[in-house]
């Protein structure tokens, strides 16, 4: 690591007007790593790794997003056999969701896991430029999975409702993946039945979710 790196790394606070604002104040990546330490299990060694869900409500410049996608891309690795790296990737890109108020932030936080993506897949020499299915389907699933909004009011920048999506694995066919809508706000306790009416889409390969196919 080079003194640059650890500069970055060990940088806390961005100032002190947005400590006193928004209460700002990142996490090191010893402390993310003892952290994501607990839940190893989940990330790297039980059954249904790939697809275990993770939600960073304050994900900040996405220190701890980057950190499970690294943990999972190593996992997999490990015990994916490598024809499916392309599709397993993108379904462990579909399970991190994250949440950020502010606008510098929340770009940082999806330029950092399109770069940790990319990077693995440069690594073992896999085709993915801007022009690739893949590239975009990442970059898609990045734009879908993280908002700029805030945690505790369920509202987006916009004023809006906060909507996420869930990427099941279809049964019948291995790398279909088949979308659906839902609202920030179902998954609290005290959550109401969730009568809103989402777009319905057909389900499609993973590497595809980008064409936005919708249900006839």
């Amino acid at each position: 690591m080079t003194l640059a790196e650890t500069i970055v790394e060990e940088q806390l606070v961005k100032s002190r007007i947005r400590v006193k604002s928004y209460g700002e104040v990142f996490t090191p990546r010893h402390m993310v790593d003892k952290m994501l330490d607990l839940v190893r299990e989940e990330l790297e060694t039980g059954p249904g790794f790939v697809d275990k869900t993770f939600l960073e409500p304050a994900a900040g410049d996405g220190n701890f997003l980057v950190a499970i996608l690294q943990r999972k891309l190593r996992a997999m690795e490990l015990r994916v056999e490598p024809a499916l790296w392309l599709q397993e990737s993108l379904f462990a890109l579909a399970s991190i969701y994250g949440i950020e108020l502010l606008e510098d932030n929340h770009a940082d936080a999806k330029v950092a896991m399109l770069d940790e993506f990319l990077t693995f897949h440069h690594r073992h020499s896999t085709p993915c430029s801007t022009r690739t299915n893949l590239h975009r389907a990442a970059a898609f699933l990045i734009d879908t999975n993280i908002i700029r909004g805030n945690t505790l009011t369920g509202l987006d920048w916009r004023g809006q409702e906060i909507q996420f999506s869930w990427w099941h694995r279809s049964p019948e066919e291995p790398g279909i993946v088949v979308r659906e809508p839902f609202s920030f706000a179902s998954l609290r306790e005290d959550a109401m039945l969730d009568f809103a009416d989402y777009d319905v889409y057909a389900p499609c390969p993973i590497d595809r979710v980008h064409q936005e196919v919708k249900a006839p």
